[in-house]
């Protein structure tokens, strides 16, 4: 590790804390090859322990793929084989001991990303004791982790992979400025948090502007209590964080008085060095002008702005500032931002050329994604848009990784990628249809004719006796 030479000269003890700060990669946000950055993400942590191994291949055959990057390929063959896609083509030969899936008359997907969750953090059964998403204790919590109030006995989790997810963010609420940090999981039943979590998926940030943050505090006498008074609250936090950077990569280059730790500047410095992404909850289009406005002053990236009823107004700006949508189909008028609606939302910014999706910030909604979906594309249609299905499944699943940083793995049936996979009964944007399996990494984790494929979790159960039989 090439430290200046001031920092050899200090204690073993600051050398061990100075190479954990170091992040691993060997490649900056500027893309200088071969030096390092510092690690404000902290990817170690709270490493991932994720962990599922295909016990068998998997040949599905003959069905329609929907492949997420824009084609539609008809009595298709799809091969899993450890972990990953295989093959895609047309008579594809099933390896010894594969499962063999009669895909005729069926449709497959890429498996459901939903880029806007609160699984776990907001579980059910919905009592006050369990409300762990919010940290309402001040305008800016960028201190607080979203993944240590996840509960991983939520019963929503299985009945999310019904419904055909098999990924998922987890983000703070947006009672705050600054709510904190989200994580992203698969959709895997774990004793842990980090037995879900995605490996080597970025952080997230979550923000908030409108009216919740102003109403919050604003309630209790306190700032912000207007939208002006929301930007003051970023910027000054950007103006901190800026100096938080700057002061510990003048310490790694020249040595001196270590900094002191913050857990919230630690979070924001990471978005300063681009290892974690915004997400930004934010509904008017005029705001979301703002947002990216602020993005530019202090050079960072917002991945996506979430919510965003008024995308439509701002389309061409998302395409040109390369900022994702995550918006609803048909939600809307439940309070004064987001009244100005229209259903073809998703359809006017698919067709600005800009990141469009689905989301569902629902334990509801996030089990029938795909029927919103379809909705959207419907809208699309009737306002003149040629929007097929091809077109429309990138909504649920590559636009989404894409949002969350992990399109490279998933989101797409591409040959190397995860084996996250869907068999619907038929086309999934059809009110008739269901899922009948689950693939993630090739592992069958959902079977509708199956219930030994049908996970629950312990909560669900209830209390066993010595036995394992429900009392």
């Amino acid at each position: 590790m090439q430290l200046h030479s001031r920092v050899f000269g200090r204690s073993i003890a600051v050398l061990l804390f100075a190479s954990v700060l170091l992040s691993a990669c060997g490649e900056t946000k500027n893309g200088e090859s071969g030096q390092r950055s510092l690690d404000f993400a902290r990817l170690d942590a709270f490493p991932s322990t994720y962990a599922i191994k295909q016990s068998r291949p998997v040949l599905i055959q003959g069905a329609t793929l929907l492949t997420g990057s824009g084609a539609q390929m008809e009595k298709a063959d799809l091969l899993l084989e450890e972990g990953s896609i295989a093959q895609i083509g047309k008579a594809l030969k099933a390896p010894e001991g594969a499962l063999i899936v009669d895909g005729e008359g069926k449709w497959v997907t890429p498996g459901i990303i939903d880029v806007h969750s609160h699984l776990g953090d907001y579980p059910a059964p919905s009592i006050e004791s369990s409300q762990d998403g919010n940290e309402m204790t001040s305008p800016n919590t960028a201190q607080v982790w979203a993944e240590h109030s996840v509960w991983t006995q939520d019963p929503q989790f299985p009945l999310a992979l019904a419904g055909g997810v098999t990924t998922l963010q987890v983000l703070p609420g947006s009672a705050n400025l600054f709510g904190g940090r989200s994580v992203t999981l698969k959709n895997v039943p774990g004793r842990s948090v980090q037995d879900m979590k995605f490996p080597g998926a970025p952080y997230g940030l979550k923000m908030a502007c409108g009216e919740n943050p102003k109403r919050v505090y604003g309630g209790k006498g306190t700032s912000p209590s207007t939208r002006m008074g929301n930007v003051a609250g970023y910027r000054s936090a950007w103006i901190e964080a800026s100096n938080y950077k700057k002061q510990w990569e003048d310490y790694v280059e020249s040595g001196g008085d270590e900094p002191e730790r913050d857990l919230g500047l630690e979070t924001l410095a990471g978005v300063l060095n681009g290892d974690i992404l915004v997400h930004n909850h934010c509904y008017r289009g005029e705001e979301m002008a703002v947002m990216m406005d602020i993005a530019d002053e202090f050079d960072f990236k917002i991945s996506t702005f979430h919510h965003a009823v008024e995308a439509y107004k701002v389309a061409d700006l998302l395409a040109e500032n390369n900022v994702c949508a995550a918006m609803w189909a048909d939600w809307w008028g439940f309070k004064h931002e987001a009244f100005d609606m229209t259903e073809a939302n998703i359809a006017i910014v698919d067709q600005a050329r800009a990141c469009a999706m689905i989301h569902s910030d629902s334990g509801v909604g996030v089990q029938h994604l795909n029927q919103e979906v379809a909705k959207a594309m419907a809208a699309g249609q009737r306002a003149g848009f040629d929007i097929q299905p091809k077109d429309a499944v990138a909504w649920m699943t590559l636009n989404p990784a894409r949002a969350l940083g992990i399109d490279a793995q998933t989101g797409s049936l591409e040959k190397g990628k995860m084996a996250d996979v869907v068999v619907w009964s038929g086309n999934p944007f059809s009110v008739y249809t269901q899922v009948e399996q689950v693939f993630i990494d090739g592992e069958l984790v959902y079977d509708r004719t199956d219930k030994k494929r049908q996970p629950r979790s312990d909560f669900e159960l209830g209390i066993l006796n010595a036995e394992g039989e429900r009392l």
